[in-house]
């Protein structure tokens, strides 16, 4: 289709500076899970902006963060491996925070035409958002947008200078599709969205999900945690834990879904390569 733009753009940072949130107000819709705890994001997932003049696939990265387990490693090797072979890289920073070594090590690890987005401009003074505008130029990319991904300002203009750096191509996926997140992934996701904003500080680096049925409306989702201690948290007296986040998540689901949340021990996993493979990190 002649002007018709498209192609890959991958968004990266370090923990919490917003990467998730920002591609969920690009795209219009929740495609990826936020949370203000750090690499609430573990996989790279793909939301997918469909638009006349062309088709964004923007790819959400885990924080590059100094890892403490096998599994921090992994995720900060997905994060590195999306920056090869895309299109654009955007590397967000946090407007309200000063320029710290992660952020450092993020924006040096990014090609030079990069585009760096100031984050949580609607948090941060003017002063503030210019002093980090101006601390982030000295690493020398290509350009510099002031965003906030919770409010939208700023939002259009970078999309409209992803569009204008994109080349002609291809539609690759489907003008509906969002993300391409399977269901099954996508209520795992969703599941532990909830448990790390019911049990806050307590446990988020050691919950894990898995959905190990499927056979709609029943669905089976499989909650791991290191130490059994762990496991009292996550179901709450008397299962008060484990009752909220079914009906958070729930309401997000299609009418008539049955959801059953299972909790189990699974000792140091974040350290284990086969239960990280079985839990797809």
């Amino acid at each position: 289709m002649p002007g018709f733009r498209s192609g890959f753009v991958t968004i990266v940072g370090r923990p919490n500076v917003g990467k998730s949130t920002l591609i969920n107000a690009i795209i219009g819709e929740k495609v990826s899970i936020v949370s203000d705890k750090p690499n609430t994001t573990r996989n790279q997932i793909r939301g997918i902006l469909n638009e006349n003049r062309g088709q964004i696939v923007f790819i959400d990265t885990p924080g590059l963060h100094k890892p403490r387990s096998l599994m921090g490693q992994r995720l900060n090797d997905s994060a590195v491996s999306a920056i090869d072979d895309v299109d654009i890289v955007v590397s967000v920073v946090d407007a309200s925070a000063d320029i710290g070594k992660g952020d450092t090590y993020v924006l040096e690890k990014t090609p030079k035409d990069a585009i760096v987005v100031v984050n949580k401009i609607d948090v941060a003074s003017r002063e503030k958002v210019l002093y980090q505008l101006g601390s982030v130029s000295q690493f020398g990319k290509s350009s510099y947008f002031p965003v906030s991904a919770q409010s939208g300002d700023g939002v259009a203009e970078l999309v409209d200078e992803l569009f204008r750096r994109l080349p002609e191509g291809p539609m690759y996926y489907p003008p509906q599709t969002l993300t391409d997140i399977s269901d099954a992934e996508w209520v795992a996701e969703l599941v532990r969205e909830q448990l790390l904003a019911i049990t806050r500080e307590e446990l988020p680096h050691s919950i894990a999900s898995k959905v190990t049925e499927w056979e709609w409306p029943r669905i089976r989702c499989e909650i791991y945690v290191e130490r059994s201690s762990q496991k009292g948290i996550v179901i709450g007296k008397g299962g008060s834990v484990l009752k909220l986040v079914g009906s958070e998540v729930r309401g997000q689901l299609p009418t008539g879904a049955f959801l059953e949340l299972f909790v189990k021990v699974n000792p140091n996993w974040q350290s284990k390569a086969q239960s990280l493979e079985r839990l797809g990190y």
